[in-house]
């Protein structure tokens, strides 16, 4: 079944656009699930959704918006999100978790009056709410292998402030780490990754390409870099698996993609060891480098 997807061009845009989101959500997923940030993913799927809405929208009337990819209106509104959500977590000191909600909310009200502007939904729209196999196009295959790089070096520079910030916050801001300027560049990181998430598995279900991957592994990880590995094995287990399924079924992608996941997690579940993740407790600064 592979042979097909590497016959057509607009099939391998699918498979390898898929993979790199394969290996992007899982990696990104694991700084959130272990920051106890999971939700953040749903709040700026919803962003992301509302600046599609705004693109098909200002497609209609004016020219320039018809010939932009809507991708690229969806990544502003999710990084313009993404540094709200920051900013709101300042705001409110003792009660960060509201900041998710407050966008997520918003998000989903500006995009619902969008979509109702433009009357009701369309056939490129329902693409991006779940994924489509065939919609992915060369310019989001080189828009996202951009974004892929990018986000790879951006994490191999900052992986020990991410990992410290992830464990013991206050501990790592007295140790030196500039919270503000980490937090800021990972929120806007998770931004990047939804957007560009969102032709292959769909705004709707890209957050539990970064949550339930991670879950799975969690049930087999021993230590911080086995749960990165373990996750984006999964991840694109799931993403392949799906991809191909949902082909060769005439499914959407995301559900296809997503149901995997989850059957994936039964099976962590169920063979799965219930591990204490002792190593998942705050590290001392000296072993930060060892990790």
């Amino acid at each position: 079944m592979i042979e097909t997807f590497l016959r057509f061009d607009f099939l391998q845009y699918a498979l390898y656009t898929g993979m790199m989101i394969g290996l992007l959500a899982p990696i990104l997923g694991v700084f959130l699930v272990v920051r106890r940030m999971s939700l953040i993913a749903d709040a700026l799927s919803h962003i992301t959704l509302s600046g599609i809405a705004f693109s098909l929208l200002m497609g209609k009337y004016v020219g320039f918006f018809a010939g932009l990819n809507p991708l690229y209106m969806g990544m502003v509104f999710s990084v313009g999100g993404s540094l709200l959500i920051e900013q709101l977590r300042r705001v409110y000191t003792f009660y960060k978790e509201i900041a998710i909600p407050i966008i997520l909310s918003a998000g989903i009200g500006i995009g619902v009056i969008f979509i109702s502007l433009a009357n009701g939904f369309n056939n490129d729209l329902f693409n991006y709410l779940f994924g489509s196999v065939i919609a992915v196009t060369q310019s989001d295959f080189i828009t996202i292998s951009i974004i892929t790089v990018v986000i790879i070096v951006v994490l191999v520079l900052f992986y020990k402030e991410l990992f410290f910030l992830s464990f013991d916050e206050e501990q790592a801001v007295i140790s030196g780490v500039n919270r503000k300027l980490v937090n800021m560049i990972f929120v806007v990181l998770v931004a990047l990754v939804i957007a560009a998430a969102m032709r292959v598995v769909g705004i709707l279900l890209v957050s539990a390409l970064m949550t339930l991957p991670v879950a799975s592994a969690m049930r087999f990880a021993k230590g911080f870099k086995q749960l990165f590995f373990f996750s984006v094995v999964l991840g694109e287990i799931a993403v392949v698996g799906g991809l191909i399924a949902a082909f060769q079924l005439d499914l959407a992608p995301g559900g296809t993609i997503v149901m995997i996941s989850v059957v994936l997690l039964l099976l962590s579940i169920l063979f799965g060891r219930n591990r204490k993740m002792k190593w998942m407790r705050k590290p001392k600064p000296s072993s930060v480098s060892e990790q």
